[in-house]
């Protein structure tokens, strides 16, 4: 018998109101003229287990994995591939059809195609680079720079101890530096990585002092949401080769959505300004979306509006619903 049901995919983390996620696949659903849907899906850690659970029974071929929930995944998974196991994170799950749940890791893929198109200058073996953040995206970080010849890694992050547990999966060319002197293991690298979710909307900023920073670094920062962080503002401003995260969010998913869907979308101009374009939350039935206001006919029953902007309900669809 064949099967007729609606593909779905989607994200989970906790939060994921910062994630574009949505708006790319949506973009390459239509592109590629396939009927399905991507979700985003705010998970709470203790509900983790049980959504991978269930998720499958709903229809879901796989979901995107993001903060905070990389490494957890890992335990939840039948399979893992060579990388994701390498690295200890997964950002990509795909339910098999034996009922399995395969963990795969694209960051690192992602980030490597992201810094060749965006600072194709950049040579791995110039010099040290700098990683902000000991999570399961930093992992996928050091993991990836190492393979690319990178010759010393000077690993940072509020937490000491994650630090000390990357080190020692990875090795001598991992140096471990206290949060509080992250500012002083600038001078003289290559590449800077922030991969914490510091400098993100709803987080607090990314406060190392970056005194150190010199126009002949490339730096780079996982967050895209802003699309300008901090971190990048000012090493524009120092003259550095600056790459924004989205890149790497574009190039990271195409491995998924190939899995899911059946066919391998292109990362574009188009598909970069699909992403980019301000539009209105998909989100579950109930759940509230902020939107800025824009100049289309609404009926007054469906937006209330809050000074400036408009507190909005989105159904399944994407549509504008009464709150």
């Amino acid at each position: 018998m064949t099967d007729t049901r609606i593909p779905l995919a989607g994200v989970i983390g906790s939060p994921v109101s910062h994630s574009r996620s949505p708006q790319l696949h949506r973009h390459w659903l239509d592109t590629c003229g396939i009927q399905g849907h991507y979700i985003p899906m705010d998970i709470a850690q203790a509900d983790l287990a049980g959504a991978i659970q269930m998720l499958p029974k709903l229809g879901f071929l796989g979901v995107n994995v993001t903060v905070p929930h990389k490494e957890a995944v890992m335990s939840l998974a039948n399979q893992i591939t060579d990388r994701a196991t390498l690295i200890g994170a997964a950002n990509t799950l795909i339910f098999l059809p034996d009922g399995n749940v395969l963990a795969d890791n694209t960051d690192g893929y992602g980030l490597l195609v992201n810094l060749q198109q965006g600072a194709p200058c950049w040579d791995a073996a110039a010099g040290p680079a700098v990683v902000f953040g000991a999570g399961g995206a930093a992992r996928a970080v050091v993991s990836t720079l190492i393979d690319a010849g990178v010759p010393e890694i000077r690993l940072t992050n509020r937490t000491r101890s994650r630090s000390e547990n990357l080190q020692r999966d990875f090795g001598q060319r991992v140096t471990v530096t206290d949060w509080v002197q992250a500012g002083n293991i600038l001078d003289g690298a290559a590449l800077v990585v922030n991969a914490t979710s510091l400098g993100m909307v709803g987080k607090p900023e990314l406060r190392v002092p970056l005194d150190g920073l010199s126009s002949d670094t490339v730096v780079t920062d996982l967050v895209y949401a802003p699309l300008k962080t901090r971190l990048l503002q000012v090493g524009e401003e120092t003259g550095c080769t600056v790459v924004d995260g989205l890149g790497m969010l574009l190039h990271q998913a195409v491995p998924g959505f190939e899995r899911w869907f059946g066919h391998k979308p292109d990362v574009d101009a188009a598909t970069r300004a699909a992403v980019l374009r301000w539009h209105l939350n998909l989100v579950w039935p109930g759940q509230l979306a902020w939107a800025k206001p824009r100049r289309h006919k609404c009926s007054p029953s469906l937006a209330v509006r809050f000074g400036m902007r408009m507190l909005l309900c989105t159904d399944f669809m994407g549509r504008v619903v009464a709150p």
